[in-house]
């Protein structure tokens, strides 16, 4: 195979050939006027000189022609398993291989590609069936190309990708154009909530494609929360609507709507939306009573006001009502202590009562502290820091308050320099645990700085996590009813904020102090959390426990079959186990008391937005270039190949076009009007001008 073809290569750039040229043929007009008879000779010899400054080439090319290429793009994604689509298609890719392969011929090769769209591991981008027949088509010169023939259910997204293909794009469709589908549609969702309000979810009902005859305005949802019992709600279908739902506790709420499927649909897959909404505080209410003024006196006020999530209110009882001192009426404060509407009226508003270094002296009647230890039964948070009057005549053990307290005082106050150490509880409880590691070790004894004052105490319940002076208990944590009570048995916290021989970590433990009273999700000592990244579920198990906790059960979204997930050491208090390659949906989890829900992938896929078959969303792609779209159902149409430019398709074939495309094996180039040669004929052509003007 040889082509020929006429070519330049010029000696001088060709704006100077082309002004030389111009001159040229100035001086030949001129002479013309002035009634040369020789004129066209002389411009026959300078057209000469101009076509040999060009360089014209006479360029022989050996060529070796290129097959034809066809592309057969076959989808497979998750969507093509609904109906008998992926039968369809199978059958389709045969034939249509085997017809393609019989059109290849020694003098019209045809090469076929077939590019296979597999599912989305990832689950959430959907069919990127163009993006792959682009990928394939980049490989191939565009000349080259021959079609394409696409082999799918028509639901792709990425169908702004090509706007159109250098040869004829066919597509034929799997399913039925007849499909029903329901799907529920999530508008909006919350990424947090306030516990015990209600967040708002945007939700639509929506019939796809031919509704049933029995298939009403209205449907039911399921509406739960971490797997609870379903709460039915009637949805009008096509109408976007606003659901409320309960944020009943902190930390993650996996909130599950379900519409329950008809028989007709196609998939139940994108009748679920799985939402987690993370339940906040909101404005966490902390009362702080101060019972006389100490070097630490705001230790816990800067630590509770740096707190943005935090609204303090904060009383310093400095005279008692009875004492009688001789200080002027204009200089006491008129404002009467409002006990009654703190601690009987309003006390349920509070999420925290902090006691720090008070004393008893008869401004809280023993009626409130009564009132005050119900509310922590009740679900309230006591905090006591206690000073050297609790281990006194005036110390709150002696009011009704004892009865939530953990620890008894005794008579005595050790007033020498301690450190105060982790206990091996404290290790595994979240309040305490890596205080100590994160101060640094040295020889076993924390870098921290000393106390100077610990009150001793008897414990009569919950748990020791810091110890002091003498081991005696230095932090007492403790459950009481549905409350918590803390009492520190020191009020020299505060030296470690004055950086007191180095100081230590004492806004870490009393944020986190207070934060485990107030319920800080993180800060459970015994609680079973699972966290998802993509298909894999990580559950920890928190707990005080010694020995490792028995074994998670996982019970997942679909089937009766259970795991059993062991547990391994991640730190102290702390056990992992990992859940690979879990299926889409909300799986459970057990071990012992607790439980635990995951939310895994996306539970209604991109796939899934809309499994009707349909020709629309490849429609631009098949008209832009000159192609057909037909449905598989009425028969696999055949193949044939048509010449560059002709009509591609009937109802009946597919055209794939022949196309001329070679390779350049080598080149030949001949000069036409060699310099020997050029100069000869306008030394001939000016001779004969010469010798006619002569004459």
């Amino acid at each position: 195979m040889n082509g020929l073809g006429l070519v330049f290569d010029p000696l001088l750039p060709w704006i100077a050939i082309a002004l030389l040229g111009v001159i040229a043929l100035a001086l030949v007009v001129f002479s013309a006027l002035r009634g040369g008879a020789g004129w066209w000779l002389r411009l026959l010899g300078l057209a000469v000189l101009v076509l040999a400054l060009a360089g014209p080439e006479l360029r022989r090319e050996e060529r070796a022609g290129l097959p034809s290429v066809a592309f057969l793009v076959v989808d497979r994604s998750e969507s093509t398993e609904l109906e008998d689509r992926a039968a369809q298609i199978e059958a389709a890719a045969e034939r249509i291989t085997g017809q393609i392969e019989a059109l290849s011929t020694p003098e019209q090769p045809v090469d076929l590609r077939v590019v296979e769209v597999l599912p989305d591991p990832e689950g959430g981008g959907g069919t990127e069936l163009l993006g792959a027949l682009d990928d394939a088509a980049a490989e191939i010169a565009p000349d080259q190309i021959a079609g394409a023939v696409l082999l799918s259910d028509g639901q792709v997204h990425d169908a702004d990708l090509l706007e159109t293909f250098p040869a004829p794009v066919h597509t034929l469709l799997a399913g039925d154009p007849d499909g029903f589908d329901l799907k529920l549609e999530l508008n909006a969702a919350p990424a947090f909530g306030i516990v015990g309000e209600s967040v708002t979810f945007g939700l639509t009902a929506r019939a796809l494609g031919a509704r049933p005859a029995d298939l009403g305005g209205t449907v039911l949802v399921e509406v739960s929360v971490d797997g609870g019992a379903p709460r039915p709600i009637p949805l009008p279908l096509g109408d976007a609507v606003e659901l409320e739902i309960a944020i009943e506790h902190g930390g993650p709420n996996v909130v599950d709507i379900r519409l329950p499927g008809h028989p007709e649909e196609l998939t139940e897959r994108n009748n679920r939306i799985l939402a987690e909404v993370n339940g906040v505080r909101d404005r966490l209410r902390v009362l702080l009573v101060s019972g006389e003024p100490h070097p630490g006196g705001r230790t816990w006020r800067d630590i509770l006001k740096a707190d943005p999530a935090v609204d303090l209110i904060h009383f310093t009882i400095l005279r008692p009502p009875g004492k009688q001192d001789g200080t002027p009426v204009s200089e006491l404060s008129l404002i009467t202590f409002p006990t009654r509407e703190l601690f009987l009226e309003k006390i349920d508003g509070f999420d925290l009562i902090v006691f720090d270094r008070y004393r008893w002296r008869g401004i809280l009647h023993s009626a409130f502290l009564t009132n005050i230890a119900k509310y922590v039964r009740e679900g309230g948070a006591v905090l006591v820091a206690s000073g050297p009057a609790f281990a006194g005549a005036q110390s709150l053990s002696r009011t009704p308050l004892i009865e939530v307290m953990p620890a008894r005082p005794s008579l005595d106050v050790i007033e020498r320099p301690f450190k105060p150490r982790v206990t091996d509880l404290g290790q595994r409880h979240p309040v305490t645990a890596g205080l100590e590691q994160a101060a640094g070790l040295t020889e076993g004894v924390p870098n921290w700085g000393r106390w100077m004052r610990h009150i001793p105490v008897e414990p009569v319940s919950g748990h020791i996590v810091m110890s002091g002076a003498e081991d005696l208990p230095l932090l007492i944590l403790d459950r009481v009813g549905e409350g918590r009570v803390a009492l520190l048995a020191s009020d020299h916290a505060w030296l470690w904020t004055r950086g007191h021989e180095g100081g230590g970590p004492q806004a870490d433990l009393l944020r986190r102090t207070a934060h485990w009273l107030m319920r800080e999700p993180e800060l459970e000592e015994e609680a079973l959390v699972a966290r998802v990244e993509g298909t894999r579920v990580l559950l920890e198990r928190r707990s005080l426990a010694e020995t490792p906790p028995e074994a998670a059960l996982a019970m997942p979204p679909t089937g009766p079959e259970r795991r059993e997930l062991a547990f391994r050491p991640a730190g102290p208090g702390r056990w992992q186990a990992v859940l690979e390659g879990a299926e889409e949906g909300l799986w459970r989890f057990r071990s012992g008391d607790f439980e635990a829900v995951a939310a895994v992938g996306p539970p209604s896929p991109k796939e899934y937005d809309n499994p009707l078959a349909s020709a629309e969303p490849l429609a631009p792609l098949v008209a832009a270039s000159a192609g057909r779209s037909g449905w598989l159902a009425d028969g696999v149409p055949d193949i044939r190949l048509v010449a560059e430019g002709r009509r591609a398709f009937s109802r009946r074939w597919l055209g794939l076009e022949t196309r001329d495309a070679y390779q350049v094996m080598g080149v030949e180039l001949m000069p036409l009007l060699p310099a020997w040669l050029a100069a000869l004929l306008a030394s001939l052509l000016f001779v004969a001008a010469w010798r006619r003007e002569g004459r």
